[in-house]
């Protein structure tokens, strides 16, 4: 014990210099233990704001409540403000006990509007005045509470309104219980494991790494203690203590970092996902377990680095010059890895989801994605003991190199890490794509929007819609179901479409189309059947309230056309002068197809003002010729925002190890200036002694990467392919990383050569 009291004591003492060395080892593995703190928060989080969504459920299908004092009449109301999702409801009491929505004090009154803190600052910018008709000239009278919102970056409302009825709307009389959402699935399920084993394995590598920050110093302090003495037990333990206490100085640094951190996460929104600071709160044996992992991984650490040195008495004698690094047992990770990956491969992963088959999958990706690890530093000595020659600078990284690799080696490999877990998974990404990707049939040609409402006066709405800003054509049709026969409800129905000769030409080839005409479109039988026929100057029951119409004696029939949304159906088409539509109900069924100048983005939210002019219920939105599943589409996105938060935050963790070890060395480089070396000779020696190990790495992690993704596909029996692009970007990604890295440590080397640098302790 008193042994690793003085190793603890040795680790925050020894002037400028020890306090320095200490600070940076904190400072690395703070940054790791606040990566792993967030990731434990992560899942919590999740389901903060899934009970948050849960208790705010208005969705009631297929429910008869009656009207009574503790009812409420709830519309949807949603829209979309730049491709980001607006959550909007109108609200009516039917009596001084209906129910309050979570995040709300009182319900609004008619003509006034709640809304979320992100939408209040919305309309206050310079933007609020192209969402704010949407909100029909209510008056906002308050702000929606945490609790009543998914995440702080929400935009959401409440409206109030008198004429609300609920043919339009839901009744209920308590918010809550929501439906089971979408399930993942075998892919995604395998898909989320390997995304966390990717981005948290290269800050495992990295915490590693930065426990054994200033090793040379520490190897001299325990020569001078044997030289007082101390055996070489008592030095181990000495050794351990000092590593042992910069690590829960790491620990404390990781936690302020992650308390600092969480205030900064409700100001992001990432892919319309926020969460509140109250969220990010990992579980307390999740938090025990990192801060009882992390000194037992410093421990083991300093006892490995310890292996490699002979500390005696009178100095340090170093024993990487006359052994070669062994390559025999850095192929046992991967090896494990590939047996524990090995019967998935041969029997399949899909339908064998569950607990113990995803932590199976777990541990075979992180120990196959290791070797590149283990393997990096082998590389790393048998590349450079075959260099010689060239520039000065090449020279003085090349012998640094060939004196100790390790250190660069292990710096590299959290990066190395990262780049072959994101190129696998990038290939499993691309391949199952496909899967999760349905093509929508919209011809994007004919039409760019469309556009849904209800309105009394149809033409006049259209006129309205096609006289927005930024709409350059477009037609509409009203579209009523009709039926042959008594009683409406349970006679066969066709639909019908209404509309002027240019319009029905979406839907049907109409060689002789002119006013007052009508024609039977029949669409493929797969479709479903073709239009009944009622006989020449036969009856029809149209719209909801049954209105009488008389067709006329000949009614041809005409092949049907997909139409501008990719659908084929058998459908009456009717001519204004044939039908008067402002006879079928007191708000017709408007559908518009819009043609927008795609240099206008703004043209789309003009006309979703438009529709909430119209009919509060309407909707309208881009045409897209394929859609993605929000699941597939939501852990792909986690990659990438977890990707370049793990890449900023390992390149933040190698300019610290790099720091590092040019402040060990800071005596040597400012000998070097002082007998003539050029700084800029040494600056570029720094880039070369960077660059060798990362472009191993690279070339490490791009065979491991293809490996790995090849493994990945074969578990699901999805043919193996290769995305050039995407491993190359990958690559280039890394290389900037540490290219950045190596400049920011630049100035840093300047300053160490100095002729101040000559001085020591």
């Amino acid at each position: 014990m008193t042994a690793l009291l003085l190793g603890a004591r040795m680790a925050v003492s020894g002037g400028r210099d020890g306090w320095t060395r200490t600070v940076l080892t904190a400072l690395g593995v703070g940054i790791g233990v606040s990566l792993l703190l967030l990731a434990a928060a992560v899942p919590g989080a999740l389901r903060a704001h899934d009970a948050r969504t849960s208790a705010r459920d208005d969705l009631r299908v297929g429910q008869a409540i009656p009207a009574a004092a503790d009812t409420l009449l709830v519309a949807t109301v949603d829209t979309t403000f730049r491709d980001r999702p607006v959550r909007g409801r109108m609200v009516r009491p039917e009596g001084p006990a209906a129910p309050v929505p979570p995040g709300l004090a009182a319900l609004p009154r008619a003509g006034e509007a709640v809304v979320s803190p992100a939408l209040a600052r919305l309309l206050a910018s310079p933007d609020g005045a192209l969402f704010a008709p949407r909100l029909a000239g209510a008056r906002v009278v308050g702000t929606i509470g945490p609790q009543g919102l998914a995440g702080p970056g929400e935009l959401a409302f409440y409206r109030g309104s008198d004429s609300l009825t609920e043919e339009r709307a839901s009744r209920l009389t308590a918010f809550g219980e929501a439906p089971r959402g979408e399930g993942f699935g075998p892919i995604l399920t395998l898909l989320v494991v390997v995304v966390f084993v990717v981005l948290l394995l290269p800050i495992a590598v990295f915490l590693a790494a930065a426990v054994r920050f200033g090793g040379e110093r520490r190897d001299r302090r325990l020569a001078a203690l044997r030289l007082v003495g101390a055996d070489a037990a008592m030095t181990r333990r000495v050794a351990v203590g000092e590593a042992t206490a910069a690590a829960l100085l790491g620990v404390a640094a990781g936690g302020a970092l992650f308390a600092l951190g969480r205030q900064v996460v409700p100001l992001v929104t990432v892919w319309n996902i926020s969460v509140y600071a109250a969220d990010v709160r990992p579980g307390w044996p999740l938090v025990l377990l990192v801060a009882l992992a992390v000194p037992l991984v410093a421990t083991g650490a300093a006892l490995v680095a310890l292996r490699g040195v002979l500390v005696e008495p009178l100095g340090v004698t170093r024993r990487a010059g006359t052994g070669r690094r062994r390559l025999w047992w850095r192929l046992l990770a991967p090896a494990a890895g590939l047996a524990l990956l090995w019967p998935l491969l041969a029997d399949g992963y899909a339908g064998r989801t569950g607990g113990p088959v995803e932590y199976q999958v777990a541990a075979g990706a992180a120990l196959l994605l290791a070797g590149a690890v283990f393997l990096l530093p082998w590389l790393v000595e048998t590349a450079v003991r075959r260099l010689h020659g060239g520039p000065l600078a090449w020279q003085l990284a090349v012998r640094r190199l060939q004196a100790d690799s390790g250190a660069p080696a292990r710096l590299v490999g959290g990066l190395a890490v990262a780049v072959a877990g994101v190129i696998g998974l990038q290939m499993l990404f691309a391949a199952v794509q496909a899967q999760y990707t349905t093509p929508t049939g919209q011809d994007t040609t004919r039409a760019s929007a469309q556009a849904w409402v209800s309105a009394a006066d149809p033409a006049g709405a259209r006129d309205r819609l096609l006289a927005v800003r930024g709409v350059t054509g477009g037609t509409a049709t009203v579209q009523v179901q009709a039926t042959t026969a008594e009683p409406v409800a349970s006679a066969p129905a066709v639909e019908v479409r209404v509309g002027d000769c240019a319009a029905l030409a979406e839907f049907a080839e109409l060689p002789d189309c002119a006013d007052g005409r009508v024609f039977a479109a029949d669409g493929p039988p797969e479709v479903g059947p073709p239009v009944p026929d009622p006989g020449a100057g036969g009856q029809l029951r149209v719209g909801p309230d049954g209105l009488a119409w008389t067709l006329p004696a000949r009614v041809p029939h005409v092949a049907a056309r997909v139409d501008p949304a990719g659908r084929t159906r058998s459908r009456l088409l009717v001519t204004p002068a044939a039908l008067d539509v402002r006879r079928l109900a007191p708000q017709a069924p408007l559908e518009v197809y819009l043609r927008t100048d795609p240099g206008d983005p703004d043209t789309i939210e003009r006309v979703r003002n438009a529709v909430a002019g119209i009919d509060a219920h309407g909707n309208a939105w881009p045409f897209a010729e394929t859609v993605e599943a929000d699941r597939f589409g939501t852990v792909r996105r986690g990659l990438y925002a977890g990707a370049v938060v793990t890449l900023l935050l390992i390149g933040a963790s190698m300019l610290v190890g790099m720091l590092e070890q040019l402040r060990e060395r800071r005596r040597l480089l400012a000998t070097l200036v002082a007998v003539g070396t050029r700084r800029s000779t040494l600056g570029w020696s720094v880039l070369h002694q960077a660059a060798l190990p990362v472009a191993l790495g690279l070339l490490l992690a791009v065979g491991f990467g293809l490996a790995f993704g090849a493994i990945l596909l074969r578990m699901l029996a999805v043919p193996f392919s290769v995305s050039w692009t995407v491993v190359g970007v990958s690559a280039g990604l890394a290389a900037a990383t540490a290219l950045l890295v190596t400049a920011g440590s630049l100035p840093a080397l300047f300053r160490l050569t100095r002729p101040a640098g000559l001085r020591t302790e």
